[in-house]
Formats: structure tokens, sequence, C-alpha cells
């Protein structure tokens, strides 16, 4: 309880640091953050392709659904067959959940990463400032988020690539290619946005390790050239009087 108190009563609202590149690239890195694990995670697309049986007024539809977390088998469909029979249970190929759950938590735990220390700079900055080891500890997080982004960035990008075949119609219809015709690839503009603000985030933290190092005691002012003396670099002249 007591801890709480001094929290509060240490609370000051400073605005100021916002103004800074330390504060301004942190609400960026929080906006892009959110943006990054919000276009992959929720997402929900469809795969379809068209049955056209022989003697058939209309061609039938065939739709395959897939979404997040990319567990592509986990969701059946169903092709229509010629002949009148139940139709035949299928199967998306593919699992990439890793990739894409592991870019979407990088996202979550960098966000919570921005709020917090938002919250330290704008209300807390004289603590933060106060000892070398909160400005040390800021910047070998920060550094770590921008390697994870570089790591899950790069992995989720590929994993998108293995998603987009494995859900192209042209691919689908393979296994009825005499009968089926492939219709309109799924839409995959969220999830290409994704990636981009993947790398987005991995510009920023990476480039908010200089601001942050500058906060430290590693980083040491240059010093201040040497003034020379008004009066001459080699001092005031002394003339002697003759008799």
């Amino acid at each position: 309880m007591d801890t709480v108190q001094k929290m509060v009563s240490g609370f000051a609202l400073d605005l100021g640091p916002l103004k800074e590149p330390l504060g301004f690239i942190r609400v960026l890195e929080w906006v892009f953050t959110i943006f990054a694990f919000a276009t992959t995670g929720g997402y929900l697309g469809k795969s379809h392709f068209t049955v056209n049986c022989p003697g058939a007024k209309e061609p039938v539809d065939a739709t395959a659904e897939f979404g997040y977390p990319f567990r592509l088998p986990a969701n059946p469909y169903y092709i229509p067959t010629c002949n009148g029979g139940p139709a035949n249970e299928t199967f998306l190929q593919g699992d990439f959940s890793s990739s894409a759950e592991f870019f979407v938590c990088v996202g979550v735990f960098g966000f919570l990463y921005c709020t917090a220390t938002l919250i330290l700079y704008l209300g807390y900055q004289n603590i933060y400032r106060q000892t070398a080891r909160g400005p040390i500890i800021d910047l070998v997080v920060t550094a770590a988020f921008a390697f994870l982004w570089l790591v899950s960035s790069s992995a989720w990008g590929k994993g998108l690539t293995d998603v987009k075949w494995a859900t192209n119609p042209e691919h689908l219809v393979e296994i009825c290619s005499d009968v089926c015709k492939p219709g309109e690839f799924p839409s995959m503009g969220r999830l290409n946005a994704s990636v981009i603000f993947g790398f987005l985030n991995l510009i920023l933290w990476a480039g908010n390790c200089w601001f942050i190092y500058k906060e430290t005691p590693f980083h040491k002012d240059p010093l201040p050239p040497a003034t020379m003396d008004k009066e001459g670099p080699l001092g005031p002249s002394h003339i002697t009087e003759g008799p």
C-alpha cells in the first residue's frame, strides 16, 4: 500500500518528452506496433473455385476458408461431385501458425512495453533520469525488441508467402483440373500491410536505440572547444616605457 501511495504521489504529468525524439519515436512505435499485430490477428480469408460438371446448367462454387493463426488443415472444405454423390471433404495444406503467432506475440509485448515506458517518460521523468539504471535497461530492452522485430517480420514474411501459395486457387484446382476452374485470389492486402508494419517497427525501434543511448552514461558529450582569452592567445602585452 505504501508503495502504491509513493507511486501516485510521485506522478507528475509532463508532456515535454513528447517534443523530444525519445518520447515522439516511442509514440510512433506504440501506434505501428498496434497496426502490426492488429492486421495479422483476426484475419479471415476465403479461396474459392468453381466445379463445372458436364451437363450441369450452372457451375458450383467450392469455398475454402482460412484465417489466423493459419493452421490451414484445421478447417475442411467440400468439393461437389459430378455423379450426384456426397461432396468430397478436403483440407488445405500447411501449418504456418508458428511464424504468425510469434509475430503477433512480439507485437503485443511491444505494445505493452511502449505503454509502460510512455507512462514512465510522461509521469516519472525525474525517476527515469535520476539514476543510470533506467536508461540502460530501456536501451537493452529496446535493442532486444529491434532484433525480435527483425526475426519475426522475416519469419512472418516467409510464412505469408507460403500461405499465399497454399491458398492460391490455381493450386487448389490441381486435384480436379478436368472440371474445376480457379476463382478470385483471396484478399491479402491486410496481411501484406502487417509485414510492412513489422519492418517499419524494426526501423523505429533500431533508430530509437541511438536516442536512448544518449540518455545513458555511456554517451559522453564532446569537450567544449578551448576559448581564447579576449586579450589574445599570448596574454596581455606588456610595454615598457623608456626613461
